[in-house]
């Protein structure tokens, strides 16, 4: 009988710490995370480990903010239900669940985002499809007020990050999921920028509707391309946690570059 090696990476608590200390974070900063867990290695304890290590190095002044995007409560003909049949659509749009922030659970976001806007303390925002969650000193500050069609734009979670000259971080995931690069998009003056209307199911006055509203379309197609030019001409770190590749990004330099990047760019989209 063959006997495989262990190839994986074994981290603790402490080892998490030590590493992203030295990838550059601080007491007291503002951070944005993104992560793929499984790209670690193994981590003892899971997203709970990976979690509490992040809290334990930013401290009570700092603050952690993680997607919980709920995009399924989208209307079917966006494509978000693209594994059911259309016939299904109309009973879907009638009876998808209202957004409700404390239950609905986070959509693809992966295992530690979705026990992160479980955290005690964690606050989230109201937004029905595109609700983002934090825990610590600016908490409530960056999840208030997320308007229903002003998702990625000026006032927006991700405006107040900038504001707050806050960082993404960015583990065993590349630029494609680093939402912040949609403020950049919002702020950019490109020909071929489009607005359109999504529907979600909400809680209006204690009743669910099925609310319309008019937002600006984000396209991610070209943040891979985007972060390899930015990676070459800033020469970005990538730090190595584990098995897993790791950024440390401020994140106003980032969006002003990637948003005379994104004019300069997509001027034939």
């Amino acid at each position: 009988m063959m006997i495989m090696k262990e190839t994986r990476a074994i981290l603790t608590k402490e080892d998490l710490i030590v590493k992203f200390k030295g990838c550059g974070l601080m007491e007291g900063q503002t951070i944005m995370v993104h992560t793929s867990l499984s790209k670690l290695g193994f981590v003892v304890g899971g997203a709970e480990t990976f979690i509490r290590s992040l809290l334990e190095i930013i401290g009570a002044k700092g603050t952690l903010i993680m997607p919980s995007q709920t995009w399924k409560n989208l209307d079917p003909t966006t494509g978000v239900h693209w594994e059911e049949p259309v016939e299904w659509w109309p009973t879907i749009r009638e009876h998808w669940p209202a957004y409700d922030k404390e239950v609905t659970p986070a959509i693809g976001m992966g295992v530690v985002a979705e026990m992160f806007r479980k955290w005690p303390g964690a606050k989230r925002s109201h937004h029905p499809a595109r609700s983002i969650a934090a825990v610590g000193n600016h908490a409530s500050y960056i999840t208030e007020n997320h308007d229903l069609s002003n998702i990625f734009g000026d006032g927006s979670p991700l405006d107040k990050l900038y504001q707050l000259n806050g960082y993404v971080l960015l583990v065993g995931v590349g630029y494609e999921k680093n939402t912040s690069l949609h403020l950049a998009e919002t702020r950019a003056n490109f020909p071929g920028k489009k607005y359109s209307e999504e529907s979600s199911a909400m809680m209006i006055n204690g009743k669910r509707e099925w609310v319309t509203y008019k937002t600006q379309a984000v396209n991610d197609e070209d943040f891979i391309e985007l972060g390899q030019h930015y990676d070459t001409e800033k020469n970005v770190k990538i730090h190595k946690v584990g098995d897993a590749d790791v950024r440390f990004l401020e994140q106003r330099p980032l969006i002003d570059w990637a948003t005379a990047w994104i004019e300069r760019t997509r001027v034939h989209l």
